[in-house]
């Protein structure tokens, strides 16, 4: 280090330990009786939901696994709308296309019209 730097280390440690030394009684009394109850929590040990993590991890588990054999059984053609929309966007094929989703929209509605009438 520089002595600019060593200067400037001092004066802010110099700064800081003067700003804790004016703390006033109640600030200390709060932050003293934060650190006890901090302490009592950690001496309590792991939380109740911590209990219920064996659980999640078999109910997660069994839904994955139901999640994969489905479209297996339904077969593909049944894939939900979402699903195609998600293999559009994450496939690497060009989203130009997306560009102009209005123009589309509008050609879907007259489509739509020429089928009614």
């Amino acid at each position: 280090m520089s002595k600019s730097d060593d200067k400037f280390a001092d004066k802010a440690k110099s700064l800081f330990d003067d700003s804790v030394d004016s703390i006033d009684a109640a600030t200390l009394s709060t932050l003293n009786q934060g650190r006890h109850r901090a302490l009592e929590e950690l001496k309590a040990g792991p939380s109740p939901l911590w209990r219920w993590a064996p659980a999640a991890g078999v109910a997660t588990a069994v839904l994955v696994a139901v999640m994969v054999t489905l479209p297996e059984q339904q077969g593909v053609d049944t894939m939900p709308q979402s699903v195609a929309d998600m293999e559009i966007l994450l496939g690497e094929d060009s989203i130009e296309m997306f560009e102009d989703l209005e123009f589309y929209a509008f050609i879907d509605i007259l489509e739509q019209e020429n089928d009614v009438t």
